[in-house]
């Protein structure tokens, strides 16, 4: 019998394709992700954000950390040598990159700093624990596991940044930098005018990016001379009346569709080309929730800040190691049924010496004894804005029970 000399089965051979410099794949649905700069704000929405999504940020009153949001996802394209898009309607896009955060040259000596400031909050935990051995309520707690607060993953992704410094502009202008500033693109004649039922602000600036995406080929209809990239879109205080948008003024605005429209263009552009956006939208602005429904369903993902600057939360104790909470409003469903689910609702921000860190919002079983009485009433009813995501609700005017 003959034995075959050969057979027309080949091995299928992986592609050889190089990777996107600054991505990895996701390890829930194969989707392209990039970092936004915040490494706790990647490990809440599923790893990074993926590429051809849009990220929405509700802004806080006084507009101090949803800019620093955009910052560092601007930041974190410029070291990964992404080309960028900025817009505005207030500060100047050469303003923004001036601000920039600079980036660590060391992150594992930041990390060991972060490690030791864990270690030392564990140790005084521990002690704290060891001089309420002799309270008769002690037993209730000695043998509860250490909240971990801090939102780590094990696998490393993005850099850190020192807000303390800004970021050289040797390395702000080694990076392909595209910048739109309203007042410079529109006549302040038009700048109310509607075309096709939407602002000319938002007309001229979807425009704008979508010469960007065809001229340097992030569509993929011209092919890119060099190795492939990604364009990240930053877009700030959109739906501001800045940008000639009325839909903040009153409840029924007379263009209530136009920010929905623009939303709905530009997602279009992201889904077909290799892009991201951040924007920033001063939510607390717009009365008609009907709007804020609309915006929030044309968007991928959501999160919103809250921040504590001149309220009464921030001389509240319970927040005393905090600046704000943080809200994940949407998270999207992409190549899959159902979304990623972060383990707790529970968040807040905090501003370090020189990182912005988004922990898990734990409360201690007790205050301690150098708080007063009276101001335990007051805790008690800030433990009522929690319940929603605690679970544990606190009843009438009574101190946390556990």
């Amino acid at each position: 019998m003959a034995t075959r000399a050969g057979t027309s089965f080949q091995r299928r051979a992986r592609s050889k394709r190089a990777p996107v410099p600054g991505t990895r794949p996701s390890l829930h649905n194969g989707q392209l992700l990039l970092s936004t700069g915040v490494p706790s704000l990647d490990y809440l929405i599923g790893g990074g954000l993926a590429v051809g999504t849009l990220l929405l940020v509700e802004e806080d009153r006084y507009e101090s950390y949803s800019r620093m949001l955009l910052k560092y996802f601007v930041a974190e394209g410029i070291v990964c040598g992404h080309s960028l898009l900025i817009a505005s309607a207030k500060d100047h896009p050469e303003e923004i990159l001036q601000e920039l955060p600079a980036p660590l040259l060391d992150d594992v000596i930041e990390i060991k700093e972060s490690n030791k400031e864990t270690e030392d909050n564990l140790a005084d935990i521990t002690s704290a624990a060891a001089l309420q051995d002799s309270m008769s309520i002690a037993w209730r707690y000695q043998n509860l596991p250490v909240v971990q607060t801090a939102l780590t993953s094990s696998s490393r992704f993005g850099h850190y940044y020192d807000v303390s410094k800004t970021m050289s502009p040797e390395l702000q202008h080694s990076v392909n930098c595209h910048s739109f500033f309203q007042p410079d693109e529109v006549p302040l004649d038009l700048a109310a005018a509607e075309f096709s039922n939407m602002n000319f602000g938002y007309v001229k600036l979807l425009r704008a990016i979508q010469r960007v995406i065809r001229e340097e080929g992030f569509d993929g209809s011209s092919p890119q001379t060099k190795q492939r990239n990604i364009l990240r879109i930053g877009i700030h205080s959109l739906g501001s009346v800045l940008w000639g948008d009325d839909v903040g003024l009153n409840e029924n605005p007379e263009s209530a569709y136009s920010l929905t429209r623009f939303l709905y263009a530009l997602r279009g552009l992201l889904r077909t080309s290799l892009s991201a956006c951040m924007i920033t939208v001063p939510a607390y602005l717009i009365q008609n929730k009907a709007v804020i429904g609309r915006v929030v369903k044309l968007s991928d993902t959501v999160i919103g800040l809250e921040s504590f600057n001149a309220s009464e939360r921030e001389t509240n104790p319970i927040y005393k190691d905090y600046h704000g909470l943080f809200h994940v409003r949407q998270l999207p469903r992409l190549n899959c049924l159902i979304s990623d689910v972060p383990d707790t609702k529970d968040l807040a921000f905090k501003l370090k010496r020189k990182l912005f860190t988004i922990e898990r919002l734990h409360l201690p079983p007790d205050l301690s004894d150098t708080v007063s009485r009276s101001s335990k009433q007051d805790v008690a009813e800030s433990a009522k804005l929690l319940s929603s995501g605690c679970g544990g609700v606190a009843s009438g005017n009574k101190h946390l029970d556990f």
